[in-house]
């Protein structure tokens, strides 16, 4: 039996956590529009919840500001994940292999420059309308002509449906890594695309249908009778957007189903009737250190920027700083051990290359300052020809656990002579903001994703992503031979000597261009008697990703007694 919880009763139920939720802005419609499962008049916690929907909280930034559309952001960009409400041509697995959706079969041509994509011929969109090739080059095509559209196809010239059932991505370069991309681009229906109203009415062909959209509020999600597919066993989703202490009063009061949490509340604040999910992620932190003397230049976007910094531009420095980092206790001391140990952007993944993990050792760090030239002052910071071994690390201002991190690696760049100050800012490009800062000065970045294209964008020399500005031809040389393979695991060898092929590469062996951290692990509260599907590698960002297989989660039957 299920209940619609009017403002009153919320209060009533839920206490003090009635108040945080409000103050964070979930409103009444978010609460009259969710479900409550029936619940006992002396704990929520003791309630029975044998349906099939499930609520599940999200940061406010998961919100997509345009919309459901993929032309846009929605399931691609910075933090990706499956669209659910359109279909993808293929999808991931939980071992990052590749699963045929509306594909069934795809090859690249031997230059790499065509791919082909042959397209099932069942499956129509929520409006009857056939879904066929041309809805793939339309959306493909559409992507690369929005200037505000967040996936990267600029790889792709032109999309061509050459049938109902075949089309083409005709390419100006080798590019295999947008397999990745593609698994997670919805497909939109060209003929009842409007870019100004399909956000808030997507029309779609994938496992569920947009019910509800309250901005700021809350998203009703109901499976799609009609899905081509296997029949999605939870039948709605609904979705609530709040901050991270609203979140843990959902869970508390016993009126969400899954609430994200961190890793700082996670200990302390358990929750009756729910147990820790915890998911493992390449969700990695990780601090660029500028390789280039400052004064230098960098072309970011046709713009010409300020990059370059005379301490971390000293390759004996960023190998110490390697060295120095105790990863494991930054782990301990700041995640309340929810993470794993991090040495690259892509840890775990088939493409990762061992030859990236430094183990901490304080005596290395200050032989390599040594053996750099570096004497040690009078104060306990080394120092070169009167340059002191001594750096700002910019973070977010926002984020509490970066800045915990920021100032713990501080705190261990001390033990062996090096001087950081950490400095909160804003994501912001005034004067001190971190777009500001990021190609001058060392910045504690989130990335991660399932895929290694961002082993690129971070270590490709021209690319506006190489915070560090760190050029080699030969790292280019495996880069570009990495895209160029005509499968995506072909590519893997290439993308691991990009990392180190022995005498080369971003490895702290090598030109040490960042110091990884830590990835931290993404954790919920989630609801005793709620299966959820096994869980792929999390990718930076706390949202939509839990949900990529929200179709295969089920409430377990309650036992007789």
């Amino acid at each position: 039996m299920k209940k619609t919880l009017d403002r009153k009763q919320f209060l009533q139920l839920s206490g003090f956590g009635a108040a945080t939720l409000l103050a964070s802005g979930i409103g009444a419609s978010a609460l009259t529009g969710c479900t409550s499962r029936e619940a006992s008049s002396t704990s929520s916690s003791q309630a029975s919840f044998r349906t099939n929907e499930v609520i599940v909280t999200m940061t406010t930034s998961s919100e997509p500001a345009y919309g459901f559309d993929p032309l846009y952001s929605w399931g691609c960009g910075e933090h990706v994940h499956e669209p659910l409400i359109q279909s993808t041509l293929f999808t991931t697995n939980a071992e990052l292999e590749f699963v045929n959706d509306l594909a069934t079969a795809y090859h690249c041509s031997e230059d790499g420059l065509t791919w082909t994509f042959d397209i099932r011929d069942d499956v129509t969109f929520t409006d009857g309308e056939p879904l066929t090739a041309s809805d793939v080059a339309f959306t493909i095509n559409g992507i690369n002509a929005n200037e505000a559209a967040e996936a990267d196809l600029s790889m792709v010239d032109e999309a061509i449906a050459t049938s109902d059932t075949r089309v083409e991505l005709h390419l100006n370069k080798p590019f295999n890594a947008l397999l990745y991309t593609l698994a997670v681009i919805g497909i939109v229906p060209e003929h009842a695309y409007n870019a100004q109203t399909y956000g808030e009415n997507p029309i779609g062909s994938g496992r569920y249908l947009l019910e509800q959209w309250d901005r700021g509020e809350q998203v009703i999600l109901r499976a799609n009778p009609d899905y081509y597919g296997e029949a999605p066993l939870m039948e709605r989703v609904i979705v609530l957007f709040m901050e991270e202490d609203a979140s843990l009063a959902a869970a508390t009061a016993g009126l969400s189903d899954v609430s994200y949490t961190a890793a700082t509340l996670v200990d302390s604040a358990r929750v009756a009737g729910y147990d820790v999910l915890n998911c493992a992620s390449v969700d990695s932190r990780g601090i660029s250190l500028p390789t280039i003397a400052a004064g230098s230049i960098k072309e970011d976007a046709g713009e010409a920027c300020a990059a370059g910094n005379d301490v971390t531009c000293d390759l004996a420095l960023r190998r110490a700083v390697n060295f120095a980092v105790d990863r494991q206790a930054m782990i301990d001391n700041v995640l309340n051990g929810y993470g794993t140990q991090a040495f690259s952007v892509s840890d775990g993944m088939p493409w990762y290359n061992p030859a990236m993990e430094v183990a901490f050792d304080q005596a290395a760090a200050r032989h390599a300052m040594e053996e750099g030239g570096w004497l040690l002052g009078s104060d306990g910071i080394y120092e070169r020809e009167g340059m002191r071994a001594s750096f700002s690390c910019y973070y977010a201002a926002s984020d509490s656990v970066r800045q915990a991190l920021a100032h713990e690696f501080a705190n261990q760049m001390a033990e062996v002579g090096i001087e950081v100050t950490p400095v909160g800012s804003s994501w912001s490009r005034d004067e001190n903001g971190l777009y500001a800062r990021q190609y001058t000065d060392p910045v504690l970045w989130g990335w991660g994703a399932n895929s290694p294209v961002e082993l690129y964008t971070l270590h490709y020399g021209p690319s506006s992503g190489n915070y560090a500005c760190y050029e080699s031809a030969e790292v280019d040389a495996h880069l570009d031979a990495a895209l160029a393979a005509t499968t995506v695991e072909e590519s893997y060898p290439e993308w691991q000597a990009a990392q180190w092929d022995g005498q080369n590469g971003f490895a702290p062996q090598g030109s040490a261009s960042w110091v990884w951290l830590c990835n931290v692990d993404h954790l919920y509260f989630k609801r005793e008697g709620l299966i959820v599907a096994e869980q792929k590698p999390h990718p930076h960002g706390h949202g939509w990703s839990l949900v990529n297989n929200v179709d295969r989660w089920y409430w377990e039957e309650e036992s007789s007694n």
